[in-house]
């Protein structure tokens, strides 16, 4: 007889002779009824099973249960509870960052990730400045949310939520007022997909063009 020992949201369960093929994901819904992550692709291409573990976010329908005895293992009910909601989920509810709700929790498994990683300066795949990566530029919210999908497109809204919780943080932790980078990190209108490099340059040549032609109204 083989027991594996999972600690899930700080506390223990202990499974007798698991199926070494049980995903993390399944065995939390099937046999813990820890039902919060969500199965949505079960291929790891949407992001609602996302979990974190040890700290790190992971896409639970991708990895076997068995990888993870003696991990800390938090789904979004270790994050907070409809009467203990964390900072994240209050501005999830406060910008009203979902519609259906099937993936929010992976949402903001995967947006709690992402706050610890901008931490600790963590750059991503848009970043510039690699050492000190500007956090709260929208492209970099979006990069750093990718893997995760909402089919309803809530998306501007949850950037929003995001960008609300990074700036509180950043208030908290400096006197100075936050920059013009961050104020401009609000968002309007529909988000589309950030601009790759040729296109930044070409805006900026355009932009040259027309200033120097200003008051040509030929």
């Amino acid at each position: 007889m083989s027991t594996l020992t999972l600690t899930i949201n700080k506390q223990d369960y202990q499974l007798e002779n698991l199926d070494a093929r049980t995903t993390l994901l399944d065995v939390c819904r099937q046999h813990l009824q820890i039902t919060g992550p969500k199965k949505g692709c079960d291929h790891g291409q949407c992001g609602a099973c996302t979990m974190l573990i040890n700290g790190r976010r992971v896409n639970s329908c991708l990895t076997l249960a068995v990888m993870h005895d003696g991990d800390e293992i938090t789904t979004i009910e270790g994050i907070g509870m409809p009467d203990s909601l964390s900072a994240l989920q209050q501005a999830f509810k406060d910008n009203d960052a979902f519609q259906c709700g099937y993936c929010t929790p992976g949402q903001i498994c995967s947006a709690t990730a992402l706050i610890e990683e901008v931490k600790q300066n963590w750059p991503s795949h848009v970043s510039t400045d690699l050492q000190h990566p500007d956090s709260l530029l929208v492209q970099e919210i979006a990069e750093r949310m990718s893997g995760n999908v909402c089919r309803c497109s809530a998306y501007p809204n949850i950037i929003k939520a995001i960008s609300q919780v990074l700036e509180n943080e950043a208030s908290a932790s400096t006197s100075k007022t936050v920059d013009n980078a961050a104020q401009n990190s609000s968002v309007t209108g529909i988000w589309s997909p950030p601009s790759s490099e040729t296109q930044f340059h070409k805006a900026s040549a355009n932009n040259k063009t027309i200033t120097g032609k200003a008051g040509d109204h030929s």
